[in-house]
């Protein structure tokens, strides 16, 4: 009877600890009750297939005789793809934020409430580089969430996702942020956000839904997460809420985000490169090239300068600087602080815009612009190489649309529509805004570095 008394009080002695732990663990019940009515899941359809394998011939214009060679390549019935995902309602009158990728190439985006009301999205714009969509659904007094002050976060503290993984309506996981301002490449290779880090539990169907801290306020937008299974290991990284507002704001106004842009090329600093630049510590972000007559060579920043400060921002590590500049309006003057050959300057540099991609405001994800395209700004390397001076890139061209008839093709340069000829992105844009429809075009356009004229219908 002896043995059994200690053997139970060596017990409670063990798991005291452990209940007074539980005791001090946060509860997060009215948080989720709170909160859930905001978040959404989102539902897409895509088109996929159906488009011409010919190239550049459509297979009733085909001569009779040639048929037979191409009935291989004949056009296929198009098909379905659904996937799914999360949002949350950021306005009573249905402004839903969501995650580039949840939307993209949709043909229809579906919105169910936690009521299970249901209602078709529009589009108000969607930036690529910081994984985030604006959408818009015919509905008014919805319930909305805070967004918490970003300078407020602290890594060790209590967050909440809410979501549907794997399609699990309004599923809830808790966690801690592990880091904040991680520097991770987009699902487009893109480096322009700071990144928290957290051990939430996050999985696909979480994408695009809110993380919350403990005062029941938005810190993150769920977006990525680091997995060997396809599953969650403990290592998911949401978009902070400073960057997710800013493209917010952007995307109601103009549909697209303009960002600040230095044009250099960067790269971290080690400990040997440190003592060899004359630094007392690894740190800052070092340029190993500028771009000719971009705003880093105007304002004199050369090769081999490292950037220690930007804007009154510290830069510890070069994946700062992008975070920095990418976040500041075109045309801003600001200061930078630099090492140079061991000695500090400060360099007044005025931001330039980042070339982009067009997307005007309304448009589907799925079916870039007016004319079926996604585009960029023509670089300098290319347009000295065929002799251009001014053009726009073709970097994706949608099935069924006024680009893909016209037989335009991903690395295509237009110069030209019509009789205006096109220097950069902002030009092209003004002009296939007035494009008439169901009236052809003139389009010229270098393929390979060989000029080609065609026209192209707005149908």
């Amino acid at each position: 009877m002896r043995k059994l008394v200690v053997g139970w009080m060596l017990t409670i002695g063990f798991l005291a600890p452990l209940l007074a732990v539980s005791a001090n663990l946060p509860d997060f019940t009215g948080l989720i009750e709170k909160n859930s009515p905001a978040v959404v899941k989102i539902n897409t359809v895509a088109k996929v297939g159906g488009a011409s394998r010919i190239p550049n011939i459509p297979y009733g214009e085909l001569p009779e005789i040639f048929r037979d060679f191409f009935d291989g390549y004949r056009d296929q019935q198009p098909r379905e793809a659904r996937s799914m995902g999360s949002g949350f309602i950021i306005s009573e009158d249905g402004y839903v934020l969501t995650n580039h990728h949840v939307i993209e190439r949709a043909d229809d985006i579906m919105v169910r409430l936690s009521d299970r009301r249901e209602f078709s999205a529009k589009v108000i714009g969607a930036d690529k580089r910081s994984d985030l969509a604006l959408l818009k659904i015919n509905a008014d007094d919805l319930p909305t969430v805070t967004f918490a002050e970003p300078e407020d976060l602290k890594v060790g503290e209590w967050v909440v996702a809410i979501g549907s993984p794997f399609g699990l309506d309004y599923s809830a996981s808790a966690g801690i942020i592990s880091a904040i301002g991680r520097s991770i490449p987009t699902k487009s290779g893109d480096n322009y956000v700071p990144f928290i880090q957290s051990d939430v539990a996050i999985n696909p169907g979480n994408s695009g839904g809110p993380l919350f801290n403990l005062d029941g306020e938005v810190v993150g937008i769920n977006s990525q997460i680091y997995t060997r299974s396809g599953g969650s290991i403990g290592v998911s990284f949401a978009i902070p809420t400073s960057l997710a507002l800013e493209v917010v704001d952007q995307l109601k106004a103009k549909g697209r985000v303009d960002r600040g842009w230095l044009g250099v090329y960067i790269q971290d600093i080690d400990k040997e490169l440190a003592e060899s630049l004359e630094l007392d510590r690894p740190q800052g972000a070092l340029i190993v090239q500028v771009e000719p007559d971009g705003p880093a060579d105007k304002a004199g920043i050369r090769a081999g300068d490292v950037i220690l400060s930007f804007d009154g921002k510290s830069i510890d590590e070069s994946g700062d600087l992008p975070h920095v500049v990418g976040l500041l309006p075109p045309g801003k003057n600001v200061t930078a602080q630099l090492m140079r050959k061991g000695k500090s300057r400060t360099v007044k540099v005025e931001v330039g815009a980042l070339p982009g991609q067009v997307s005007a405001q309304g448009d589907s994800p799925g079916q870039g612009d007016r004319l079926g395209l996604s585009l960029r700004e023509l670089d300098e390397k290319s347009a000295r190489n065929w002799n251009l001076r001014g053009g726009v890139v073709i970097t994706e061209v949608f099935p069924d649309t006024a680009a893909a008839r016209t037989g335009l093709r991903p690395g295509d340069v237009i110069v030209q529509l019509g009789y205006n000829a096109i220097q950069n992105l902002q030009e092209y844009q003004a002009i296939i805004d007035d494009l008439p429809e169901k009236s052809p075009v003139a389009i010229r356009f270098f393929r390979a570095g060989r000029p080609v004229f065609r026209t192209i219908e707005i149908r």
